[in-house]
């Protein structure tokens, strides 16, 4: 782990716009993957308050440092909410000195250090799963997990990764978000069962209610 004096150390205001123009760069796809994990996570954890997930913020480790910002980041044992404003960044001395515990990177175009500086960043973070997507693996499946084993990144290699110390598994398969239909990742429950997104959740919902209520037309007014 990075080590610094706590004192007189920036806090999350005076380091606002630092990060912007990583977060400027962000084609379609890596908005949108962290997007459907965050957004299906808010549903499956939604009684939880002591998760965060971040896309496209920018992570304070250090305070001689810039910013280090993931397409996506889930963070356990830290606060859902600070405040009504959110967060303006992760910055690590303000949240108890916790890292995240999965980071993830979209890689869409000539790498940007995801192989080389990100991931030593990220190992001397601890942090415990490192996601890449790499769409531009052409004769291998394009999601790699790893697992922090020994200060160093190994490579799992089942579909979906079951992550027990998150409770959850992740893992890629052909589905449909916000009508695009392609390869995307997703949460999975212990047994490998993918959990819906919002929208395939309300789809069910809507096919239950129309299946009660034909059920009950067709018993009659006497029920």
């Amino acid at each position: 782990m990075f080590e610094y004096s706590d004192r007189n150390v920036p806090d999350a205001e005076e380091l606002r716009d630092t990060d912007k123009q990583a977060a400027n760069n962000l084609n379609q796809l890596q908005h949108l993957m962290p997007s459907l994990l965050e957004a299906t996570l808010a549903i499956i954890w939604a009684d939880r308050l002591d998760w965060f997930f971040g896309a496209a913020l920018g992570i304070y480790y250090h305070p001689d440092e810039t910013a280090i910002v993931p397409d996506g980041f889930l963070s356990l044992g830290v606060d859902r909410v600070l405040d009504e404003e959110l967060r303006l960044s992760y910055v690590m001395w303000e949240e108890k000195q916790i890292p995240p515990i999965l980071t993830l990177e979209v890689i869409c175009s000539e790498g940007g250090g995801e192989y080389f500086f990100k991931k030593d960043i990220y190992t001397e973070l601890e942090v415990l799963y490192y996601v890449i997507y790499n769409t531009m693996r052409r004769r291998k499946p394009p999601l790699e997990v790893y697992r922090l084993v020994d200060g160093r990144y190994q490579r799992q290699l089942t579909n979906p990764v079951w992550l027990p110390e998150i409770g959850l598994g992740i893992g890629s398969e052909i589905g449909t978000y916000q009508g695009i239909t392609r390869e995307w990742i997703y949460w999975y429950d212990e047994q490998g069962k993918r959990f819906l997104t919002p929208k395939e959740r309300l789809q069910a919902a809507e096919r239950r209610a129309s299946s009660l209520e034909a059920k009950l037309h067709a018993i009659g007014p006497g029920w």
